[in-house]
């Protein structure tokens, strides 16, 4: 990669650091470009360099966390696989990884949560198309895991992955907002307690919890 290139990287990320700062803040409507190029420490024609328009920037914007997000899924299943873990393992260092990532873009996942409610957005589209990309990592974790017989093989597959992903996001914002003095440790052991199906006290041992013929989550 060239000098220009990282430059232009290193541009582009400022500008999304920015903008995800001030919109979780203050709204994508109140938010100026004059205001995220201020931020960012850059000229305001230096965002029209990059990005069309501020609508333009925040879809990209969404669409990069959420490439990253989905990214640190599949490195948690890669790195699982190649310790030789099994399928579950696999879905719950995934859970683990989603934490980390909120953990660290709190006000990223602040913003894809709000907007997956709106539908009057220009990025709607892409964002469906990306969210859907992160939650076909954890469908074929779920799949492999019933052909290994690890799974029931009654559970709904997109049913059970969108809620495994659904609940990583909204656990990790409670987490962040109301409980901020529990560790990322203390919030994966009870997340892994409920995907291993150990809630209620049921004493579950290894990934025998979700072995064929156990309750499924979900």
């Amino acid at each position: 990669m060239d000098s220009s290139s990282t430059r232009r990287q290193g541009t582009r990320q400022k500008l999304f650091e920015a903008a995800v700062t001030l919109i979780a803040e203050q709204g994508f409507s109140s938010t100026t470009v004059d205001e995220i190029a201020e931020r960012a420490g850059v000229a305001k024609g230096t965002v029209y360099y990059n990005f069309a328009s501020k609508t333009v920037l925040f879809e990209e914007l969404l669409r990069h966390g959420v490439e990253l997000l989905t990214a640190s899924l599949q490195n948690a299943a890669d790195e699982n696989a190649e310790r030789g873990g099994s399928h579950v393992d696999a879905l719950d260092a995934m859970v683990r990884a989603g934490l980390d990532f909120i953990s660290r873009y709190p006000a990223l996942t602040q913003l894809y949560v709000a907007e997956l409610w709106r539908t009057n957005r220009a990025w709607q589209s892409t964002l469906m198309i990306v969210r859907q990309q992160a939650i076909a990592v954890i469908e074929t974790e779920l799949r492999a895991g019933v052909t290994a017989r690890e799974l029931s093989d009654d559970i709904d597959i997109p049913l059970t992955a969108s809620a495994l992903f659904g609940m990583v996001l909204v656990a990790a914002l409670d987490w962040q907002s109301y409980q901020p003095e529990r560790s990322l440790e203390d919030v994966h052991a009870a997340l892994s307690r409920l995907l291993q199906g150990r809630v209620g006290g049921a004493v579950a041992k290894g990934t025998g919890a979700l072995a064929k013929g156990a309750p499924a989550p979900g």
